[in-house]
């Protein structure tokens, strides 16, 4: 099998992560995995991130998050493009089973790594690990957009949401690069297919309780065909891979179906979170829309 060179540089990123963990950490790193598409499959040198899980041994410390950050600034300050796409995300076992406070590995993430983490360092960590419920997914999925995609932080809420990425999406300007293709464009091709293709993402978890990777989660949109913005979702999973060469025709593509796609996906989760008795989600979704179309 002949490997990809960029894929190579990935798995690299990881494997010097790992070590510099190792040394910080020692004995307290019972495993460390490969989350994401890197896992899953479907890497794209031009626009995913690299995600690390590191399961630490119980008790959890005062110190761990620091050691965590430090040695995560580190890598990044290689100066290397895909190393500055390092995203980790770190608990203990009971933390893991919420029987504690502390860490950072949402519900989404949660679950990535027990149905698709790959072992890179340590011994198994997942046995006795619960699977995170549908609800928690469609909540902290909820959450995470408005903290990312809305540009509308949470009190309190910020440090629990996954950085799926890290995103690339200032929350300041995700509303202006719905309405603007031209802003949005300027800002690359990881941006746009992020915009693009979060919300096909949230919705699949929401009908399906999965991660789910992107190629899935667009298929499961396409297979709808009262959803809006098919080509445009269609194009931004292309442009994972190959950027938009006619940048005329992405524009105008951006401009007529980004804004669809964001109110069939605000709509969906505003008749669900209201069904679930979360106001305050459901009030600022409605919000959000509002901002959209004003």
């Amino acid at each position: 099998m002949i490997l990809d060179v960029r894929v190579v540089s990935a798995e690299t990123i990881l494997t010097e992560a790992v070590d510099a963990y190792q040394s910080a950490l020692g004995e307290h790193l019972l495993a460390a995995y490969a989350l994401g598409s890197l896992a899953h499959g479907g890497f794209s040198a031009l626009v995913s991130d690299i995600d690390l899980g590191l399961v630490l041994s119980d008790p959890i410390s005062s110190r761990d998050a620091r050691t965590i950050q430090a040695v995560a600034d580190a890598q990044r300050a290689k100066g290397i493009e895909l190393g500055e796409r390092l995203s980790v995300f770190w608990g203990t076992p009971s933390t893991l089973r919420g029987e504690l406070q502390g860490g950072r590995f949402p519900a989404l993430d949660r679950l990535d790594l027990l149905e698709n983490g790959r072992l890179l360092a340590g011994t198994e960590a997942r046995a006795g690990l619960p699977r995170p419920s549908a609800n928690e997914l469609f909540i902290t999925g909820a959450e995470f957009a408005l903290e990312y995609l809305a540009g509308a932080p949470r009190r309190g809420r910020a440090r629990r949401l996954r950085g799926w990425a890290r995103l690339a999406l200032r929350r300041a300007d995700a509303v202006q690069e719905v309405r603007c293709p031209e802003t949005l464009l300027a800002r690359g091709v990881r941006r746009v297919t992020k915009l693009v293709l979060f919300p096909v993402r949230f919705l699949f978890t929401a009908d399906t309780g999965q991660v789910g990777t992107n190629e899935a989660a667009v298929a499961h949109y396409l297979a709808d065909r009262e959803a809006p913005a098919a080509a445009l979702v269609a194009a931004a999973l292309s442009w994972r891979t190959a950027p938009p060469t006619d940048e005329p025709a992405a524009t105008e593509l951006l401009r007529d179906q980004t804004l669809p796609l964001y109110l069939y996906y605000i709509d969906d989760h505003i008749t669900r979170l209201s069904s679930l008795g979360q106001d305050e989600l459901t009030r600022a979704f409605t919000r959000w829309r509002e901002r959209l179309v004003r």
